[in-house]
């Protein structure tokens, strides 16, 4: 599109000293002619552009003007290229490829060393250790299901393996703790769910097409977080994993003892992941407290252990 055009032109030129009309027809695609209608339209909505003659000649914003108006500095670029990357290393979309690519073609050529150093300093990978390829194809196919308001049929499994096939309108994809989810409405539940996609066994996109429905995530999260029941649970951990600790609690909920051992007072949502995360430090770790949570995982750990009686 010509506006799309234009404004790239305008950013380019914003960005680097002067660029020729044949660079700018190249790039482009299009002919000298076509580059001069541009710049003769982005002068007339007011961008003083002057045009430069000789070899070394070309186009050029003003240079008060660009300073008054620079758009993108070379850091702010740097920053979006490397949180562009970071995303794509999740989702690979080959339009997001294409943006990366535009945003660095607007970096002048004596500059692309300083940005190969700031992708360097800042790598942003938000891929999980293991991320499957059917999660990574599913994905895809939620997005462009999305993109074009088709209804998607999926067959679930949930938290405590239950398994059911329900149709839902997809709303949005969702990138939280290291993995995917899937924001729809659930036309079996007559209500928006979330659905974590590496739990989706079989998916289908359907034909038939869905009007969007103006609740957003943001706007579910923030309801559903405010009934969500939490207790206060306080743990005993052992020297040896005060690392793990530290990386996993904020400092204000710790106590460090003349031990060495450490105390933690911390509010949990009363779901069973709980008990996934105290098992997860083995022997290391005691539940003092509340004497119901206590019992509980007594009661898990003397099942365990019948198992390899």
């Amino acid at each position: 599109m010509k506006i799309d055009r234009m404004l790239t032109i305008i950013v380019m030129l914003l960005n680097r000293n002067r660029i020729s009309a044949k660079e700018l027809a190249e790039k482009f695609e299009i002919s000298i002619r076509t580059v001069y209608r541009d710049i003769d339209a982005i002068n007339m909505a007011g961008i003083p552009i002057i045009s430069y003659p000789g070899n070394n000649g070309g186009f050029g914003i003003m240079e008060n003007y660009k300073l008054d108006h620079q758009l993108l500095t070379l850091n702010n670029m740097c920053s979006m290229l490397s949180a562009l990357k970071g995303i794509n290393s999740t989702l690979q979309d080959v339009e997001l490829e294409s943006s990366i690519e535009k945003l660095r073609n607007l970096i002048p050529q004596d500059k692309t060393h300083h940005v190969d150093l700031h992708m360097e300093q800042i790598i942003i990978n938000m891929l999980p250790w293991r991320y499957a390829p059917k999660q990574k194809q599913q994905v895809k196919i939620i997005r462009n299901a999305i993109n074009k308001s088709k209804l998607i049929t999926i067959t679930y499994k949930n938290y405590a393996s239950e398994t059911s096939t329900r149709q839902v309108e997809p709303m949005s994809l969702v990138f939280k703790s290291y993995t995917w989810y899937l924001f729809a409405y659930c036309n079996l539940r007559t209500d928006f769910r979330v659905f974590r996609i590496s739990r989706i066994i079989d998916l289908q996109v359907e034909d038939e097409l869905f009007k969007r429905r103006e609740k957003s995530y943001h706007e579910i999260e923030q309801a559903s977080m405010k009934h969500i029941s939490l207790t206060s649970i306080t743990l005993k951990f052992a020297p040896q994993v005060r690392t793990r600790v530290e990386d996993y609690f904020d400092k204000e909920y710790i106590e460090i003892l003349n031990t060495g051992e450490l105390i933690v007072t911390a509010h949990f949502p009363e779901e069973e992941w709980y008990f996934s995360m105290i098992f997860s430090f083995g022997e290391h770790v005691e539940v003092l407290g509340p004497e119901r949570v206590r019992r509980a995982v007594a009661s898990k750990i003397k099942s365990m252990q019948e198992k390899y009686d």
